[in-house]
């Protein structure tokens, strides 16, 4: 589903954020990328739908070049590629069903969707994506109005409405506490599980990794340092990505 060929990224200042990443990530795969800050995390997921254009090396998303589309192109890519953020980014003043609308936006003219004459088709699909992750009750409420756990349960709707193929959540529960987070984190696994699609997750929390990673990626200064099962990462593996001695059952035990 998405290839890197040797991406590398140099933002301006001369920060090098990735360097010669080369990675497969397959169809339905549940992925979990980890790090300390400033690893690289959030500019690798960005790759994938060119909100950071490589300055070398290229993106490959369900046999489409990403790297070299033109605008048109991307638009279409784009509509297949969810995206989550730890902000949640919603209209606050605008209810909850208009939110998760704009995840349609790809599929209905400028014009219909600033009247707000959406067809009845989006219509129900923004229902069942807020019924997926059991917000419907909440479809004509301000987003202003919710919880952060519930405005991040309307963002993985909105992203779901676009039906992608991809779902990209960068740090999707850094700013959520113990329990919210495992919440949203059942829902973005349930949604991979059931309906296939590839996910991949930017997280800062080892214990939510194991807990619901199968796949993990450990980014150190830019480099990819460890990829392989959650479950086969080793003490080794942990002082690799965190450049110190630690241990993995301290990292990933039970957080109680």
């Amino acid at each position: 589903m998405i290839e890197f060929n040797k991406v590398s990224v140099t933002y301006p200042g001369g920060v090098k954020a990735l360097h010669d990443i080369s990675l497969q990530i397959n169809e339905g795969d549940f992925l979990i990328i980890v790090g300390l800050s400033g690893a690289g995390k959030s500019t690798l997921l960005r790759t994938i739908n060119n909100l950071v254009k490589p300055s070398s090396g290229s993106v490959i998303v369900d046999g489409k070049n990403v790297t070299e589309a033109s605008k048109k192109e991307l638009k279409h890519i784009r509509s297949d590629i969810g995206m989550i953020f730890q902000t949640f980014n919603l209209v606050n003043r605008s209810t909850v069903m208009k939110n998760v609308l704009t995840g349609r936006l790809s599929q209905v003219s400028t014009f219909r969707s600033i009247l707000g004459l959406w067809p009845n088709k989006d219509k129900e699909i923004a229902f069942e994506s807020l019924n997926k992750v059991e917000i419907l009750e909440k479809a004509y409420v301000r987003a202003s109005n919710l919880s952060g756990g519930q405005q991040q349960r309307v963002g993985i709707a909105r992203a779901l409405a676009q039906k992608p193929k991809v779902m990209l959540a960068d740090e999707p529960v850094a700013s959520l506490d113990p329990i919210t987070s495992r919440v949203v984190m059942q829902y973005l696994k349930q949604i991979n599980q059931e309906l296939g699609i590839t996910t991949i997750v930017n997280l800062h929390f080892l214990d939510l990794a194991k807990e619901f990673g199968e796949r993990l990626i450990g980014l150190k200064d830019g480099e990819l340092v460890y990829d392989g099962k959650v479950h086969d990462v080793s003490d080794k593996d942990f002082e690799n990505i965190y450049g110190r001695a630690i241990k993995s059952s301290d990292l990933l035990g039970d957080d109680e």
